[in-house]
């Protein structure tokens, strides 16, 4: 699958959040499940999809990923909870 989309990745429910953007969101939603990335995400343990939103174009996913990380945490958490009030994973809507 080749989309450009935004995510957001959780370790708990109100926890920590990555923000990221990409154009294979199955790809990167397991390399994130599984540490594959090193960094921010596997440090804090963000395995949990709890947002993702597709685009048309890789240059408005990433606009809009911009937008997002320039947001507040509560912006963040409002998009999340918008969506998936249960902060369930949202990875097996995307294989």
């Amino acid at each position: 699958m080749k989309q450009p989309c935004v995510y957001m990745f959780a370790n708990r429910r109100n926890g920590t959040i990555y923000t990221g953007v990409t154009s294979n969101p199955p790809r990167r939603a397991f390399e994130h499940r599984e540490g594959l990335v090193k960094g921010f995400s596997s440090q804090y343990g963000c395995k949990l999809l709890v947002w993702f939103e597709l685009h048309a174009t890789m240059t408005d996913a990433i606009t809009r990923e911009k937008q997002i990380k320039g947001g507040s945490r509560a912006k963040k958490l409002a998009l999340i909870e918008s969506v998936n009030p249960g902060w369930t994973d949202l990875y097996e809507t995307l294989i």
